[in-house]
């Protein structure tokens, strides 16, 4: 094609892109200005189209995640000239790359990457058009992943071509690293890199540029001090353009004809951001006379930094070290320190790996997951999960952290998965970074009685939510018991974090108080929750009772033994206190619900009493589009956690009775809470929804994502969630050791129940999700198979822990985090 040919189509290109803008509703109604001929050149040609249609995060469910291995040093993350520490996080999902992070762990550069293909007839892209596998690139002898690195291979469904992709971070600088082995099976198929920033944890203010004399792309923002990347290919582009996506960008150029006719080198020229695109064109594989395929490889590298120098320097960098080196580092092989060093560090793993059903491949992939998701500016600061939540649906206009920040409560579930693997650094890094997120004199805008933990926060500690959740605020109390039983914490040291922050603590949980910070103004009074575990509602919740209960006992005995005895009588005597009031608070004995056959009914815990009359008619609140009902009806298994902290005991007949209720197929499915799935060896495993009438989940009319018309419409459904099988587990092995009843088989039953069946809700990238799809109403636009992880958030760190947990239980046959000193002192 000559020069003037590229010239008539890019002006052509502009025309058509102003109609498209003119057509799109959503679009500005301004008109833009024609360029002519005169205007353009083939070196700086502005696209047109500005913003671009309105853009989203990425597909939630992912099958890999992973960012480069750091060593603390002396408890932190310190950049050093022998330890540079990288701070990029990548996501996959579909077969693709999707959100990748720079800087802070919630802070996204980019929604996606992936290739679009054409060839004689055809326009595919990469995630749509081809079938998707994926492995770890650095396995053992038994198959178990030794790094986050993988290996993607997307095969077109015509087998027209494949395209294998080997994705990792280069743990020397912040560049993630994508090997590209691209095979045709015909001739002319044609691969155009495409990709879709979103800088600074937005998708609508990007402004790009093709620098044809470097062969690179760059991309920032319209703002001041904003991050820049740079893509940069060790195989030379052949075309490259930038644009608006949906009306300038190269995935709508090619569309047209197959051919890339638009070459835009800047997407403004008057610092003006949008929903920006790159799209490069690479060679096609020629294929000789005598040969069925032709394959080109070549790297690819997204560079990061706070500004270009810097991002290029790193893009250049890797991309000059390839592939293979920048590998062998990020897994740790040789003399370098990465992933394979971390998980020699875990002095349980091997032994746990026996009581699995899978050889350890999912424990060990856990174990990465965990520790991957921890910011490494703050350390110990670790997150929920490294997505947004159905992002697809999920607008990224404005920034959003997603998963992606503290909720404290997940946090101690991680926290005590590491203890459980033999980690003691990680746990005690983030049990000291919870002073960062308790409510003080010092945090900002607030007023009241301090002590209790931040709903949810930033991992710099930047406040998001602010409801008050008691069992966020004995958890951390919990959590540095434990670490002082385990000899992680000293003596000295828990007395000096018992004075600063867990005393604090014990004392909101015995009296509570005034709260006043941003929307929140109103008296806690305890056992009284203003939010219970599902952030929705308030009221006397179980499963917060047994938090409160054993985080008051684990004060009273930290306080005994720093000679604070006053304290430790009155920690202790409040939550005696609270263990009586229980059942009158929280038990029905006129309940509407009856798994006998005479229709009988037993006294059983419910969901919530808003009022701590479980008696009555109250109703719960309405929520996520479903209208309250009698809180006597709603089943949730939180009561379960009494029994695990070793509040109740595991033969308590009230708890006897609400298992049985939760364990009802007979309820209608909005109550129902058990569904049962197949595991790999044939046999059913259960699973459980958070409680009935839950609406935090896919439409079942429209299979919608969840609040992708609205946080509250109607028709929404909660499903199953993958933790509570383990939650599950930890009950009936209780039971058991309650009961003399666990030998050889009964404890071989529980691992193929249990064990086996948080393993069968594993993706084939052994992620965990947050929600799995229990088979009621539309199987949605992705059509979700019965067990399969839905939309919501894999993986859910929540659950990797939950997990890992299980697995030390079966292995110790007791329950890991149980507190003996919790049954210990309310016996006296």
């Amino acid at each position: 094609m000559t020069g003037s040919t590229k010239l008539t189509h890019t002006i052509l290109a502009s025309a058509i892109s102003m109609v498209m803008l003119a057509s799109c509703g959503n679009q500005t109604a301004e008109t833009e200005v024609l360029p002519t001929a005169a205007d353009i050149t083939l070196s700086n040609a502005v696209s047109p189209g500005i913003p671009g249609t309105d853009p989203t995060w990425a597909f939630s469910g992912k099958t890999g995640i992973g960012t480069s291995y750091e060593p603390y040093i002396e408890g932190r993350y310190k950049d050093t000239a022998a330890n540079p520490i990288s701070r990029v996080w990548f996501s996959l999902a579909q077969g693709v790359v999707t959100e990748t992070m720079f800087g802070l762990i919630h802070n996204a550069q980019l929604k996606e990457m992936q290739f679009v293909i054409t060839g004689n007839g055809f326009v595919d892209t990469e995630k749509e058009d081809t079938d998707h596998s994926i492995e770890y690139l650095h396995t053992d002898e038994q198959g178990r992943p030794l790094s986050l690195a993988y290996k993607l291979v997307n095969k077109d469904r015509d087998g027209k071509y494949q395209i294998e992709k080997h994705i990792f971070t280069d743990p020397d600088r912040n560049s993630l690293m994508m090997k590209v082995i691209f095979t045709a099976f015909e001739s002319g198929v044609t691969p155009h890199l495409y990709v879709n920033p979103h800088i600074d944890n937005s998708g609508a203010n990007d402004i790009a540029r093709y620098d044809s004399a470097s062969k690179q792309f760059s991309v920032t923002t319209s703002e001041v001090n904003a991050n820049v990347m740079t893509v940069k290919s060790s195989l030379e582009f052949e075309h490259a353009s930038v644009g608006f996506v949906g009306t300038s960008d190269g995935l709508t150029d090619l569309k047209q004809n197959g051919e890339m006719n638009w070459y835009y080198t800047d997407s403004s020229n008057t610092n003006q951001g949008g929903n920006v695109a790159l799209t490069a064109q690479y060679p096609s594989p020629m294929i000789e006379l005598d040969q069925q395929s032709a394959s080109i490889s070549f790297d690819v590298v997204l560079g990061f930094g706070k500004d270009k120098l810097i991002s290029v320097a790193n893009a250049n960098d890797t991309l000059a070290l390839g592939s293979d080196k920048v590998l062998a580092a990020f897994n740790g092989e040789d003399e370098r320190l990465g992933w394979e060093d971390y998980l020699n560090a875990l002095p349980a793993l091997t032994k746990m790996a026996k009581t699995t059903t899978d050889n350890g491949k999912l424990l060990f992939a856990s174990a990465l997951v965990l520790k991957a998701q921890e910011d490494k500016t703050h350390a110990g600061a670790l997150i929920a999960s490294l997505s947004n939540p159905w992002g697809d649906t999920v607008s990224a206009k404005v920034g959003s952290t997603g998963y992606k920040a503290v909720w404290p409560r997940d946090f101690y579930q991680c926290a005590m998965a590491f203890l459980a693997m033999g980690d003691t650094q990680t746990p005690k890094t983030a049990f000291e970074y919870l002073e960062k997120v308790q409510v003080s004199a010092q945090t900002p805008g607030y007023s009241g009685t301090p002590g209790w933990f931040l709903q949810k926060t930033h991992v710099d500690g930047q406040i998001e939510w602010v409801g008050v959740q008691l069992d966020q605020t004995a958890m951390p109390i919990m959590l540095g018991w434990k670490l002082w039983q385990a000899g992680v914490l000293s003596d000295s040291e828990i007395s000096h974090w018992y004075h600063k922050m867990l005393k604090p603590a014990a004392d909101f949980l015995v009296s509570g108080g005034e709260v006043n910070l941003d929307w929140n103004h109103t008296n806690i009074t305890p056992l009284k929750t203003q939010q219970e575990r599902w952030e929705e509602q308030q009221g006397y919740s179980p499963s917060t009772t047994a938090a409160v209960i054993s985080g008051l006992i684990t004060a009273s005995d930290i306080a005994a033994h720093v000679g604070d005895t006053k304290a430790a009588n009155l920690y202790l005597n409040t939550a005696k206190k609270m263990k009586n009031r229980m059942a009158k608070l929280m038990v029905t004995t006129s309940g509407l619900l009856s798994v006998k056959a005479e229709n009988s009914t037993q006294p059983y815990f419910i969901r919530l009493a808003p009022n701590g009359t479980p008696n009555s008619h109250t109703k719960l609140g309405d929520n996520n589009g479903r209208a309250g009902v009698d809180q006597r009806l709603i089943l949730d298994a939180g009561f379960l956690e009494l029994v695990r902290y070793g509040v109740t005991a595991a033969d308590d007949q009230i708890i006897a009775n609400s298992v049985d209720l939760v364990d009802s197929t007979d309820l209608e499915d909005n109550l129902r809470v058990k569904y049962q799935f197949s595991a790999k060896d044939g046999s059913l495993i259960p699973g459980f929804r958070r409680y009935g009438n839950d609406g935090y989940g896919e439409d079942q009319i429209s299979g919608d994502s969840y609040a992708e018309k609205g946080q509250n419409t109607p028709g929404q459904r909660g499903r199953v969630w993958p933790f509570f099988t383990g939650e599950r587990g930890h009950f009936e092995l209780a039971k058991a050791l309650k009961t003399n009843t666990l030998n050889n088989d009964t404890h071989k039953a529980l691992i193929n129940t249990y064990v086996q069946g948080m393993e069968t809700f594993a993706n084939q990238g052994l992620m965990l999700p947050e929600q799995a799809w229990d088979g009621v109403g539309n199987s949605t636009r992705y059509q979700y198979t019965k067990g399969q992880g839905t939309n919501s958030a894999t993986p859910l760190a929540w659950t990797h822990a939950e997990y890992i947990k299980l697995v030390r239980s079966m292995s110790d046959k007791q329950v890991w985090d149980n507190y003996s000193v919790v049954a210990e002192k309310l016996a006296n």
